[in-house]
């Protein structure tokens, strides 16, 4: 299932990832923090401070003032943790969602700003692919070096 971020009369279909974790009740569009830090791994702690900060749309309330949360909470929830992987700072996502509530003339800065981070992460995989080949060596020489004194031994 494609997940759908509404901007104004425009859909952005890259919002959110199409991967959902499967623990999501079926056909349930409300959930309580608790069921989402369940869902999602996240502390009730980061929720509201991800709300306060600007970071999560407005949450719904209940009529007792709980906060109650929909299946597209959860997929911008999916989306920012993605963003935090690829090593974003908590800014610039808040930039990113400040550029998404503001509609679809925000489209350019909202690419240019993926197209940075996508930037930087293809840089960070390079460093870990020569990292990895450095551990290969490495691994590779303890493996030979076991092996030769393995046999000396025998």
């Amino acid at each position: 299932m494609t997940v759908m971020e509404t901007t104004g009369t425009r859909t952005d279909s890259c919002a959110a990832p199409e991967h959902r974790n499967g623990r999501r009740p079926d056909g349930q569009d409300s959930y309580t923090i608790s069921e989402v830090v369940a869902i999602t791994g996240l502390t009730a702690h980061t929720l509201r401070w991800y709300e306060r900060i600007g970071l999560m749309p407005h949450i719904d309330r209940s009529h007792t003032g709980q906060r109650r949360y929909c299946n597209r909470d959860l997929d911008w929830l999916d989306l920012v943790g993605k963003l935090r992987l690829t090593g974003m700072p908590v800014a610039d996502m808040v930039r990113y969602a400040e550029l998404v509530r503001e509609g679809d003339h925000t489209y350019t800065d909202r690419f240019e700003l993926l197209k940075e981070t996508r930037e930087d992460v293809l840089a960070r995989i390079a460093e870990l692919q020569d990292t990895l080949a450095v551990l290969d060596r490495k691994i590779n020489f303890y493996a030979d070096a076991g092996r030769a004194l393995a046999s000396e031994r025998s």
